[in-house]
């Protein structure tokens, strides 16, 4: 496989795994919790670094997993004062948080090349040079195995918890009624997306990853309102950044993951634009006509 189909795969890979989770934040209303538990994870890597020396991938995982529960009990013990709205409740946690693994990167962790550069831009590039060999001489990066497994983990999650993740998203004060547990599911969703997170950093860096979750989950949220509709467009638009964006980094030489960026952002204005039921244009077409009328 070539290195420009690698780096294209991952992407992809990123995308989907976001996409499966992207849509549940935006319709919550906690999209920047996806931001926070991001950031909030970093601690978590050096911690593990501290205590077991080690990144690979499973304790990694766990350190980060329990910094995103601190992340996420902290914001909800906050709410839960009634003195603070949510915002500013994720906007004092998360930043507490990302500052303390600054501090431990730069002071003791400088041999472990998680430099921040590579975890808040990520450089998707290098994937191919990392790769695990399978046997048989058959090389695969090491990020798009990772991912293959987030991404099948995710759908498991979403497939096997759907009716729950669904009535609690759509009516939490129903859901707690007939006890399906919404603040449970809330903080499983959160865990799926700091598991996502971290298996992207180093492939993408937390940028992008935040971007794949947010901006095609907003998109599909504009183009359909059928919530399964809305994690097959969240994935597609995933990979059309992916596709798009390599070819577009590649023409112009310049940042793979910005130009990804770059499309989802486009697909966004598109459908911001033209979509049949919201889209602005649309909207002012409809409203000329009945005035016509």
């Amino acid at each position: 496989m070539s290195d420009d189909l690698v780096i294209i795969m991952v992407a992809g890979l990123v995308g989907t795994a976001c996409g499966l989770l992207g849509p549940f934040l935006v319709l919550r209303r906690i999209a920047l919790m996806s931001d926070a538990v991001s950031h909030a994870v970093l601690p978590g890597i050096v911690a593990v670094w501290l205590v077991w020396q080690t990144r690979a991938p499973l304790p990694v995982v766990v350190g980060a997993a329990a910094f995103a529960v601190l992340c996420v009990l902290a914001i909800d013990a906050l709410r839960a004062t009634g003195l603070l709205a949510s915002d500013a409740a994720i906007a004092l946690v998360f930043p507490a948080l990302f500052s303390l693994g600054v501090l431990g990167v730069t002071q003791f962790a400088d041999g472990i090349h998680l430099d921040l550069d590579a975890t808040i831009y990520g450089e998707i590039a290098f994937v191919p040079f990392d790769s695990v060999d399978l046997g048989g001489g058959v090389g695969v990066a090491r990020a798009g195995l990772v991912l293959a497994v987030v991404v099948l983990l995710n759908l498991a999650m979403v497939t096997l918890l759907w009716k729950e993740l669904k009535a609690t998203t759509f009516d939490p004060a129903f859901s707690a009624t007939v006890r399906l547990r919404p603040q449970l599911m809330s903080r499983l969703l959160l865990m799926a997306v700091a598991v996502t997170a971290v298996s992207a950093f180093e492939a993408v860096g937390a940028i992008l990853v935040v971007t794949m979750l947010i901006v095609p989950a907003a998109t599909a949220y504009l183009l359909t309102e059928r919530l399964a509709v809305m994690l097959a467009l969240a994935v597609g638009v995933g990979w059309v950044g992916a596709v798009a964006g390599y070819a577009l980094a590649s023409a112009y030489d310049t940042s793979i993951a910005g130009a990804m960026g770059l499309v989802c952002t486009a697909c966004f204005v598109l459908a911001l634009l033209g979509s049949p039921r919201h889209g602005l244009l649309t909207r002012r077409l409809r409203t000329r006509r009945s005035v016509t009328t």
